[in-house]
């Protein structure tokens, strides 16, 4: 196949995908000669992000991807403000008391809050273009989801690169997954979480449950999507007002 063949197949396999739809035209999507694809786009959602992700990485002959795909945020904000959204989500979070937060800034890192009991770890954050960076050094991989779930809730953010580190190292697992999309619903207090149940097999996501709106219905299984490592979502939760 030529490389002209991957990409027309690649796209083909994004567009077929019905949670994307045949309205899926990126700005770029191209292959260099390493079979290295990239992508330029703007969806609607992190659901839709992260599909096309997987349907590009699956495309035969593509063996890297350069991910360049953003979300549409539905609330428009100047990195300033989004930067004091994060500022206060993370300061006042109490899973993050043993953290220090810091802010990165025109270079710099800027001390946002020290940890209160012990340092455990730090989160640095950047903001770039409605774009966030996460750094530093989280205790969990727990805590590096959430962090990544936290940022995702921000009004403006069009993505969220996790680059936390965990100290010491764990080892990933469905049930890791499973406990940190639990732990965002929690955290959500636009969902009732207890009315919600979470399975894993990999890094696909399986949810059920009763709840009283659709609204919940779809809040869930957005949270599920912001969980780093969430490759697909099954969203069996049912209505009943």
């Amino acid at each position: 196949m030529s490389q002209q063949d991957i990409v027309d197949a690649a796209l083909s396999a994004v567009r077929s995908e019905p949670r994307i739809g045949p309205h899926f035209r990126p700005q770029r999507l191209e292959l260099d000669g390493q079979g290295v694809m990239t992508v330029e786009a703007e969806v609607q959602s992190v659901a839709q992000k992260r599909l096309a992700l997987e349907r590009l990485a699956a495309t035969p002959g593509v063996v890297g991807i350069v991910d360049r795909m953003h979300v549409t945020p539905a609330t428009h904000m100047a990195d300033d403000g989004v930067a004091d959204h994060l500022r206060r989500r993370f300061a006042e979070e109490l899973a993050f008391r043993n953290l220090t937060i810091m802010e990165r800034r025109l270079g710099q890192l800027e001390l946002v809050r020290a940890s209160a009991d012990g340092c455990a770890g730090e989160i640095d954050f950047e903001v770039e273009d409605g774009i966030v960076t996460l750094d530093g050094a989280a205790p969990s991989l727990a805590t590096k989801r959430l962090a990544g779930v936290m940022a995702w809730w921000t009004p403006g953010v069009r993505d969220v690169i996790n680059g936390m580190a965990v100290e010491p190292p764990e080892e990933d697992a469905p049930i890791q997954v499973e406990e940190a999309v639990k732990l965002a619903l929690e955290k959500d207090p636009f969902v009732d979480a207890g009315q919600i149940r979470v399975g894993a097999r990999g890094a696909v996501v399986r949810l059920t449950g009763l709840v009283k709106s659709k609204g919940m219905r779809e809040t869930a299984e957005a949270d599920a999507w912001y969980v780093f490592g969430v490759d697909d979502v099954i969203n069996d939760i049912e209505v009943r007002a």
